[in-house]
């Protein structure tokens, strides 16, 4: 099981301990924080993601309630607002059944969308979408993505992706007779949607239920690239020569996965930056929670920082989102299914 910062391939680079990192983040004009406290109105949350509106304000959304699953479980947001977070608000609860998974995405004209599933089973989710016009202070009326899905269509962990084509391509998978990765695609902002086909994957060689939860990037334009969950120990990996019409099978990566989510941010110099849990056992420990970076299309990977390293093997520090802002780049995630931590990372902190 690796657990120190962790190198695939052979890339090379001093790996800052997250005590180290986070003064580096602060000193560089950034910051670290919770974004709510320990008097929270609910027990437990879990799969945090986060966007940055065009004034400014950074916007956090989680899921909820007694624990995974059950039927109180809502969807919530946080907004840091002149150096400060606001008191959570409960911003969907459409039904009393779980939901699930928020993805926040702030699009090309600066609307920022809200994302998430509901339904008590992940094989049977309905996807739902709410918009904001006035930075997380109020959202639209939940609207279903597409009418009618069940199993989960579009986002269902890790951002959308524009691509030089103006599309949206986002990572999706359903959970219903095996674990099957797909991309959802859109070219009206959103308003239609159509489905790719599952990427193919070898039984025979990625053993166990499948694959799940992509995380996307463009390398260059129409060429589209996947990294994704799985039970087998490793992250695996698709690509897509024509914006994610089609894409390659599956296959795997040196990056080690314990089937828990991750994701990643391709920045404008062609540096890919990760956040993982760099364990290679399935169920293994969810830490440490590692920021990792390629510069080389994601062939190999070289750990920037710790951002958690409790050794407790019961602690948990997962799910995480990273996003691009104008000075760098933004993370959250789950801390001990407790609180979520939100990192904003100046560009110069990443050198």
């Amino acid at each position: 099981m690796l657990s120190a910062c962790a190198t695939s391939g052979t890339a090379k680079r001093v790996c800052l301990s997250s005590e180290d990192f986070e003064s580096k983040t602060v000193q560089a004009g950034g910051f670290v924080e919770f974004a709510f406290g320990a008097d929270r109105p609910f027990p437990q949350c879990h799969a945090s993601t986060v966007a940055r509106t065009q004034d400014g304000t950074f916007i956090a959304a989680w899921f909820g309630g007694t624990k995974e699953k059950d039927d109180d479980v809502a969807i919530w947001t946080a907004r840091r607002v002149s150096g400060a977070w606001t008191a959570p608000v409960k911003t969907a609860k459409i039904e009393d059944s779980a939901h699930w998974n928020p993805v926040l995405f702030t699009d090309a004209q600066g609307k920022t969308h809200l994302f998430f599933k509901v339904g008590p089973e992940i094989p049977f989710w309905r996807t739902y979408c709410m918009t904001t016009g006035d930075n997380g202070t109020t959202w639209s009326e939940p609207r279903e993505l597409v009418a009618g899905d069940a199993g989960g269509r579009g986002p269902v962990k890790n951002k959308p992706i524009i691509l030089s084509d103006g599309s949206w391509l986002a990572p999706a998978s359903t959970e219903h007779g095996g674990w099957k990765p797909f991309v959802d695609r859109s070219e009206d902002n959103g308003a239609t949607w159509t489905r790719s086909a599952d990427f193919a994957i070898d039984k025979a060689t990625l053993k166990g239920e499948g694959a799940i939860q992509p995380t996307l990037w463009e390398s260059s334009p129409g060429k589209v690239h996947a990294l994704l969950r799985t039970a087998a120990g490793r992250v695996w990996r698709a690509d897509s020569e024509d914006y994610g019409k089609t894409w390659s099978p599956v296959h795997a990566t040196r990056l080690p996965n314990n089937n828990s989510g991750l994701d990643a941010l391709l920045l404008e110099d062609g540096r890919l930056l990760l956040v993982y849990n760099p364990v290679d056992k399935n169920w293994g420990p969810r830490t440490p929670l590692d920021l990792a970076v390629s510069t080389d299309n994601g062939k190999t990977f070289s750990a920037i920082a710790h951002l958690e390293n409790d050794p407790d093997p019961d602690s948990e520090y997962s799910y995480p989102a990273i996003i691009r802002t104008k000075e760098g780049v933004g993370v959250s995630y789950t801390y001990n299914r407790d609180l979520v931590r939100v990192w904003h990372i100046p560009l110069s902190a990443l050198e």
